[in-house]
Parts: structure tokens; sequence; C-alpha cells
């Protein structure tokens, strides 16, 4: 429904405007007054506001910045029964849609309205669209309660509103991009563009031509300019995945961008300017890959500033039954199974195992087990390695880093592939039948029939 507001103290007038706008399909407000009409400017369903400059109680002119703050997606169109510049012009100054004389342009109301209708919908339109970008990517959509994955989202809560560049780590699958594009709508720069770019996905010379762009005839098939992502990200946010892949001779410019602010296109000359926030992210040691000359360590102080390291999932034990849900209930929405149920076999076992790909890995699990299963997700739609009966310790869990932890894990895996066959599991590990056993008993990993 089209709906408009008519601000204007003189009734008869205002009377005859309102019929013969309801007569063309509009919901009329009617207000005699300002104070009256600014109170009812926040009914959210006004679409224009036609509004008198002469009020008993104000001049229409100074009151569009308060219509606007109280509906800032309503058009306003002021009327006046004498013309006056000045007035026109900081009228639309001030945000009015048009202003008309009243009686020489009756004829005009009616299209102006229309056009001003359409504008306003569009407009709400493209906020509703804005607002379920936000609620997309925003830090509510990050799931998980255990005290690892929150401590994340705290400080990504903390740096998003700020400048500063962000660092975000951890191993691959770990939802570094979610964390990117969280930070990005949390932050003032949330109406811009964020511009995605992973380095590991391109050769050194496209790499160059997608972060810089080029002009036309820098290189053979370069047929017109093109734009580069820092150049479309300005003003908004650059994510930079898999940073650590980054070719030494790209780190230096895009140090340089950093330093200056500025960057050249391939083929010209001209430097054009470039504001930018920059989020990295890597499942690389930077500082190591500084230490052995395989990244720039002037390069990685400057990303470094704030660093979010994102656990694997295996340290989220607790949030995989809840990622499991909501992975189930999105995929079986997506082929149209209602009510399917997990079954608690199914729930155990992926909670028992480590997950190595981490959240992208249990997620394509899930869609596979949602599109093989009718009613309910049983074991039997599990890959084979996450049916087996995954590893626990007798006493306390092992670090990550140790060098047992990586023997454990990696017996594990060679045991899974053997599908429990431990004398082939020993012939692959070259190790002997009896030492294999010895480390399983060690490592408190189950042990199948052959």
């Amino acid at each position: 429904m089209k709906t408009v507001l008519i601000i204007d103290d003189e009734n008869k007038l205002r009377s005859l405007l309102g019929r013969i706008i309801a007569a063309e399909g509009f919901e009329v407000l009617e207000a005699a007054d300002a104070k009256t009409g600014l109170k009812l400017a926040e009914h959210p369903d006004i679409d224009v506001i036609l509004c008198d400059v002469k009020l008993p109680d104000g001049n229409g002119v100074s009151l569009v910045p308060m219509l606007k703050a109280k509906n800032l997606l309503a058009e306003i169109i002021l009327l006046t029964a004498y013309g006056n510049i000045a007035d026109g012009v900081q009228a639309m100054k001030s945000g009015a849609f048009d202003y008309i004389v009243k009686g020489d342009d009756n004829d005009k109301i009616i299209p102006l309205l229309t056009r001003a209708t359409e504008k306003s919908h569009l407009q709400k339109k493209v906020k509703q669209l804005e607002n379920i970008v936000g609620r997309k990517y925003s830090f509510d959509t990050i799931l998980g309660n255990s005290k690892a994955i929150q401590t994340a989202i705290d400080l990504a809560k903390k740096v998003a509103p700020l400048e500063t560049a962000v660092l975000l780590t951890g191993e691959t699958g770990t939802g570094k991009e979610v964390f990117a594009q969280a930070i990005h709508h949390a932050s003032g720069r949330s109406a811009k563009n964020i511009m995605a770019l992973n380095c590991s996905t391109f050769s050194k010379e496209n790499l160059e031509s997608e972060l810089f762009g080029y002009k036309q005839g820098a290189f053979t098939g370069a047929n017109k300019d093109k734009k580069g992502l820092i150049e479309e990200a300005n003003n908004g946010t650059l994510f930079l995945d898999e940073i650590g892949e980054l070719p030494l001779e790209l780190q230096a410019k895009l140090l340089r961008v950093l330093e200056t602010h500025e960057f050249i296109k391939l083929g010209d000359t001209k430097p054009i300017k470039a504001n930018f926030r920059l989020i990295a992210a890597t499942n690389r040691n930077l500082q190591e890959e500084s230490e052995q000359k395989r990244f720039r360590s002037d390069l990685y102080y400057r990303l470094n500033v704030f660093q979010i390291q994102l656990p694997p999932l295996r340290e989220r034990v607790k949030d995989i039954e809840q990622l499991t849900r909501y992975f189930t209930e999105y995929f079986a929405a997506q082929t149209n199974k209602k009510n399917l149920t997990i079954s608690d076999d199914f729930m155990s076992k992926i909670q028992l195992y480590s997950w190595p790909g981490n959240i992208r890995e249990l997620k394509n699990v899930i869609e596979r087990a949602v599109i093989l299963s009718d009613e309910e997700l049983h074991t039997d739609t599990l890959p084979f390695e996450v049916q087996q009966p995954q590893f626990t310790t007798k006493s306390t869990s092992l670090s990550a880093f140790s060098i047992n932890s990586v023997e454990k894990l990696h017996i594990q895996k060679v045991l899974n592939f053997c599908k429990g066959n431990k004398a082939e599991t020993a012939r692959l590990l070259e190790i002997g039948i009896a030492t294999l056993y010895r480390k399983l008993e060690e490592y408190g990993i189950s042990q199948q029939q052959d």
C-alpha cells in the first residue's frame, strides 16, 4: 500500500488534496501542524510526506531535516503558496524530493507522488536487503559456545569498529572468511564493498592484475581497462585469504600500498589513492616463514597488528552437536526433507572424529548424510574414516604440537585407510606388528578385529 502524509493547516485544501490522492489508490494520513506531523511521520509505512511551507508552529523548509530524522526513507515534497527560489534551494539541500507551488502545479502532484513513492519503495527494499546481508554476516551467525570460539569472537568484536589491520590464523576450514565478513559488516565500512581474494588460486601474473588492475594494452589480451580488487575495495575492506602464498615480489608491492595508500595499475604511470582496511588470513606460521625468508618480515609485522587465532574443530568438541544440527536443518531444507532426525550413534561418531578438515569437512559430511537419508541420519551414511571409533587418550590429551600427537594421528589415519587391518597398517608404517599393538595400547587407540 502507498501511504502519504499531508501536513497543512488549511483544512479545506488538506481535505480536498487528501480525497484526490486517495482516489489514486494512496492511503492518506493528515496533520494540521508541525507537532502532529512529526509524530505521524514516525509511522514506518509512510512513503511520501506532503508538507506546507508555512505552518502555525513551524516552517516546512526547516522541518525537512526533522522529518528525515523521524523517517529517513520517506520522501518529502514541500508545498508553498508563493514560490521562493531561496527556500526551494534550501529545501532540496536538506533532502526534500521536490518543492512545488500550490494551484499552479496541481496537475503535477500525482505524477510527482508516484515517482517519490517508487523511490521510497526502492530505498526500503535496499534497506531490507542490507539488513538481510547484515544478519547473514553478523557475529550472531558464528555458531558455538566453547571457550575457544567465544574468545576469538570477543577479540573480533573489539577490533571490528576500528581501522586496524587484522590477521586471522588457523587451520584450513576453521571459518576465517566467515570471521572476515563479520568484522567488515560490524565496521564503519560495512556500507562499502568487501573484496576477497584467495592468494593460492592464481599465478603470480594473474594475482598482480587481480590486485592492482591494468590499463588497456598493458599486456597481450588487455583489451580494456580493468579495476583491481584494491581499487574496488576503496573505502571498504580488502580480504586476502592464504596471504602466505603471496609471492615475495607482490608482498613488496602490497607493503608499499599499505605504507603510501597509493598504487599504480599495470601499464599505467599515474598513482591511484587506496583507502581500504586490510584483513588477511593464513594457515601458515608467518613468523616462522619470515624467519626462513619465505615471507617478508616487514609485511608480517605490518599485518600482525591484531592477530586472531581460530581454533580447530577438535578443540571445540562441545560445539560439534550444535553445528551438526544447524547443517542438518540447512541441507534438509535444501533437499526438501522435513523432520529429519539424527541418531544417537551418528552424533556419537562425529563427536569422536578428529575433523582434520574442520568445519568445512563437517559441513560436507553432513550434506552427504542428508542426501543419503530419508528420515534419520544413521552411521552408515558417514564416510568410513568417520565411522571408525576414534582414539581417545587414557589420561590427559596430548598437545597438538607434540611429536607423540602427530604420531598418534598418523597411526589412526593409516589404520582407517587399511580399514582396521593391523598387519597392513604395520607394513605401511614400516614397523613390526608388536610395535603397532604397543603403540595402539600406549595411545589408547580403539582396536577393531581384522
